[in-house]
């Protein structure tokens, strides 16, 4: 059977295995679709194909033009979140043969639509990385965090370059960085998400940090239910909560991590408290935290 072929990729839903998508000089043949892989959720994304480069045989990921927007909220204020396909193809452009981000070239369809053809980064993301580290807390903190907490610096840094290029990545997640096992590095893979905040254009992904620095210190998030049904994890501490000890983003995760783990360093503590609702004084750059990680870095982890 004759495989069809597509130039326009407008019907991104009618484009399925076997079929063949024309990009530039490129054919790549559809071998199946991505999956959103977050809290168990399993849903097919049919804009993000997976596939075999015709012409070297090689995997890998194409993302078509998907516009969608929705709404959230930072620190009261409503902000605008929409898919920015064009973004994310500018960027791949920006940070081509950088070690700490998916690579790929973005190409236009004679519809104009954004196509973007990124090689797979191998490895597991963050999330599922630091779950499947087996050591209790106490000898993670002691003996895992530091390489971790090194790299993650990198990993900022990586972001910094972004901001200071005014772009921002958009949609920071702890399954948006992955442990590639080929290098070592964490690397930043799917940017196509941007916003709108005109207080500060940088809050969403400083934000996104904070909790992914959040799950590396906690090895793992911890939040109220887990908390109140768990006395033998977390003893008497449900009996020691206030409400500031609470995300900002998410009112039932647990950002005070002095109170469980006593030994976490006063100046680390500090760092994640400013994403509680009890602090009143917010990163504003990425520079201001990279300096405060740094400096707790240096003085307890190298």
């Amino acid at each position: 059977m004759t495989a069809r072929r597509f130039t326009d990729t407008s019907d991104f839903y009618s484009i399925d295995c076997g079929d063949q998508i024309i990009v530039g000089d490129r054919s790549l043949t559809v071998t199946g679709h991505e999956r959103e892989r977050r809290f168990g959720i399993e849903d097919p994304k049919m804009w993000v194909k997976r596939a075999i480069d015709d012409a070297t045989g090689k995997n890998k990921i194409v993302k078509l033009s998907f516009l969608e927007s929705f709404y959230t909220t930072l620190a009261g204020i409503r902000i605008r979140c929409f898919r920015n396909p064009e973004k994310e193809g500018q960027i791949l452009s920006l940070v081509r043969d950088h070690p700490y981000f998916m690579q790929g070239e973005s190409y236009h369809d004679p519809k104009g639509n954004n196509i973007r053809v990124l090689d797979i980064v191998r490895g597991p993301n963050f999330f599922n990385y630091i779950n499947s580290i087996n050591m209790n807390h106490r000898q993670y903190f002691s003996e895992a965090l530091p390489e971790i907490f090194k790299k993650l610096i990198k990993a900022f840094e990586a972001i910094r370059f972004l901001h200071i290029n005014e772009y921002r990545h958009g949609d920071i997640r702890n399954d948006h960085l992955v442990y590639e096992r080929k290098t070592g590095n964490y690397v930043w893979i799917d940017f196509d998400y941007d916003y709108g905040a005109s207080e500060n254009p940088f809050a969403m992904d400083l934000f996104g940090l904070g909790n992914i620095l959040l799950y590396a210190v906690g090895k793992g998030f911890h939040d109220l239910y887990m908390i109140t049904h768990n006395e033998k994890f977390y003893g008497k501490i449900q009996d020691n909560l206030e409400e500031g000890d609470f995300s900002l983003l998410d009112k039932w995760r647990f950002v005070n991590l002095q109170k469980m783990f006593p030994y976490i360093p006063k100046m680390l503590n500090n760092i994640l408290m400013h994403f509680s609702k009890r602090s009143n004084v917010y990163y504003e750059t990425i520079d201001e935290l990279l300096e405060d990680i740094n400096r707790c870095y240096y003085t307890f982890f190298a």
